[in-house]
């Protein structure tokens, strides 16, 4: 794994964060997945204010990766492989601009490798409709609360958890088991 500053980060955001962190934590590559807020008005906001939809920010987690391990573009698959990146400002029954479809760049060249892999989805035709994630530089990063951490690793049978993150979290196992992390 990279030492130092060889991580690279992926700020993303596909509805509720329990699932991208869930998701991404069992990820071969990836050192650590921290949930929080960004594309937002409100400074450093609270889980209460970002669920009200009234901060502008999204639900998001930062994926903190080796790209030796994997590169940026296949962590990108896996995150348009476990949401639903047609439907704006909703993933199921979660609605609003905190569960929008996002991709938010820290460089020039994330941004492009983002559109690039939209444009390619998009002409592979994989979803009956086109995609709508927004692609933006990130401005701020917001670390949610400390009891966000880890979320579904600590509240497996909670209802939203079995419901809701489980089934993402076994289709990328199912489709994307060669990038899980041996233990």
């Amino acid at each position: 794994m990279a030492k130092g500053n060889e991580f690279e980060v992926a700020t993303l955001g596909g509805g509720c964060f329990w699932c991208i962190e869930a998701v991404f934590e069992d990820v071969e590559g990836v050192a650590r997945v921290k949930s929080g807020y960004a594309g937002g008005h409100k400074p450093d906001p609270s889980y209460k204010e970002v669920c009200a939809g009234t901060t502008g920010h999204a639900e998001v987690a930062q994926v903190h990766f080796d790209p030796a391990v994997i590169p940026y573009a296949e962590i990108l698959q896996i995150f348009f492989a476990v949401h639903d990146p047609t439907t704006l400002n909703r993933q199921g029954n979660d609605v609003g601009t905190q569960y929008r479809s996002v991709i938010f760049t820290h460089s020039s060249e994330q941004e492009a490798v983002a559109r690039s892999v939209i444009a390619a989805l998009n002409e592979e035709e994989v979803w009956d409709a086109p995609i709508v994630t927004q692609v933006d530089a990130l401005d701020v990063f917001y670390p949610a609360e400390a009891y966000h951490d880890s979320y579904f690793r600590q509240n497996p049978n909670q209802p939203y958890c079995q419901v809701v993150v489980s089934p993402k979290v076994s289709k990328f196992r199912k489709r994307f088991a060669h990038r899980i992390r041996a233990n």
